[in-house]
């Protein structure tokens, strides 16, 4: 009986190491699923920006115009039939077919 005890005792002991061990990769998972998200959010901010700034490349006196005047330009340039065949080209990756019809 005291055998029994014994292995018991060790059972319990694996089974309260393996719990602390799941609890552990539990949180690890949790703190890299966080560390993506923040990474995904500034990917996502860095390329808001930079197709901001291309943007104000292109627009007379950028700070002045409001959101609603940007929008505005956006949709004229974008509402062509041509524009939306190129974008479609670009899109379906014949980049270097529209470098050449630009």
């Amino acid at each position: 009986m005291n055998n029994r005890m014994k292995e018991l005792e060790a059972l319990k002991e694996e089974l309260r190491q393996g719990e602390e061990k799941l609890r552990r990769a539990e949180h690890e998972v949790k703190r890299l699923e966080e560390k993506k998200k923040t990474l995904t959010r500034k990917e996502r901010t860095h390329r808001l920006c930079t197709h901001g700034a291309l943007l104000d490349r292109f627009l007379p006196d950028p700070d002045r115009m409001s959101e609603e005047e940007v929008l505005a330009v956006l949709k004229i340039a974008f509402s062509g039939e041509e524009t939306k065949r190129k974008l479609e080209e670009i899109i379906s990756g014949r980049k270097g077919e529209i470098s050449r019809t630009l």
